[in-house]
């Protein structure tokens, strides 16, 4: 199986995003198909897509929405997300974000310092309400996948580390506009050594029972989410291993009684239901290299720019041809706006139609203005 587009997008000008509805849909079923039986509650991480149209399908789907701007949480009660199943993550909430999120009484704070946990205390009191506070925990655990998606580490600057959470934990008792419900840990994203799901639980069994010791008997467990895509490989694996995922927590994360555990998954969700779609507009020799320069560009799809990372491309107006070596490109002024270099593709030329793919997450929603580039239209299929 390959991707391909109706013929009546043939005509629709590029770039633009093509979204697959009806694989978002098998996705989500899928997922839940994985959670429900074992008992998990699944949020989405908006901050993987924030279409309303998908946004539409998550939320039927029966997913909780996990939030990392005063923004994010605003799309969520647009989307129709009840605001207790929301939570608002992230490592520098502004005064304006938190006052938003508690007028809304979402059900929860990811606090990753103790300064955030003071900040939440003082708005709270000030509004006559009190903050539900999971403490977000940096457990150092290596999730071995790119430097730059790596949230769990002590070089990182996520989460409260273990060294400091004895003395955020004792600051509690004096911040009485603060109930603290839960504990959270996110490692990292793209990650596919599912081992790695199984240290993370370990760690947040032993912080568990140390809480405990301290007389914390906590409801809510945010394990985080981090599970990855096929980049190289879509069509053969457009879902991803939810039910691996899922089976690692189940044989490795001891519960408490009655506790809720909640995993907040964004690119595993919309990734593969995104294609970017994109025009050659010339082939260009160097002494080197042959060029094939696109119309689309890291103002449309900056994951390669930013992290080096990879995008199966197709060639959908020839794609039986003889292969041929080329650096895909965009039309940016910026030496970094390549999608990739030396890739075996059809012989290619002027007015093609090209296929990027697994792009329905950090895609559009990471687009730019830069170059005064207008936005890419989206279309919505199935």
């Amino acid at each position: 199986m390959s991707f391909s587009i109706s013929p009546e997008l043939l005509a629709q000008s590029t770039p633009f995003y093509h979204y697959d509805l009806a694989l978002l849909d098998r996705t989500l079923a899928a997922l839940q198909q994985a959670a429900k039986p074992r008992g998990f509650q699944a949020h989405y991480a908006l901050k993987a897509n924030v279409n309303l149209p998908v946004l539409a399908r998550i939320k039927a789907a029966g997913l909780g929405a996990d939030c990392v701007s005063g923004g994010e949480v605003q799309r969520a009660l647009d989307a129709g997300f009840a605001p207790d199943h929301i939570v608002f993550a992230g490592v520098g909430k502004s005064d304006a974000e938190i006052n938003r999120a508690l007028a809304a009484d979402i059900w929860c704070f990811n606090a990753e310092s103790g300064e955030e946990l003071q900040v939440l205390n003082a708005l709270a009191g000030a509004q006559g309400r009190t903050a539900r506070v999971a403490l977000r925990v940096n457990p150092n655990v290596d999730a071995h996948t790119h430097p730059h998606i790596t949230t769990g580490l002590e070089a990182n600057k996520f989460g409260i580390s273990l060294a400091d959470l004895p003395a955020v934990v004792a600051q509690l008792s004096s911040l009485p506009s603060v109930e603290l419900v839960g504990l959270h840990a996110h490692i990292g994203s793209q990650i596919t050594d599912l081992t790695v799901f199984a240290d993370l639980s370990h760690k947040l069994n032993e912080l568990q029972t140390w809480l405990a010791d301290q007389g914390y008997t906590l409801p809510h467990l945010n394990v985080g989410g981090g599970l990855g895509i096929d980049y190289h490989h879509p069509d053969e694996n457009l879902i991803p291993d939810f039910e691996g995922y899922f089976s690692m927590f189940e044989k490795h994360l001891v519960r408490r009684p009655g506790q809720q555990v909640h995993v907040e998954l964004g690119r595993a969700v919309v990734a593969q239901c995104g294609t970017l779609l994109s025009r050659v507009l010339y082939m260009k020799q160097s002494q080197q290299t042959q060029f094939a320069i696109l119309d689309a560009g890291m103002t449309e799809l900056m994951r390669p720019a930013l992290y080096g990372s990879y995008h199966h491309i197709q060639n959908l107006s020839n794609p039986d041809g003889d292969r041929y070596i080329y650096d895909v490109v965009g039309p940016i002024c910026e030496s970094s706006d390549s999608f990739g270099k030396e890739l075996a593709l059809p012989r290619t030329q002027r007015g093609d139609l090209v296929a990027i793919r697994s792009a329905g997450a950090y895609g559009e929603v990471m687009s730019s203005g830069y170059n005064l580039r207008e936005k890419a239209a989206a279309v919505y299929v199935g």
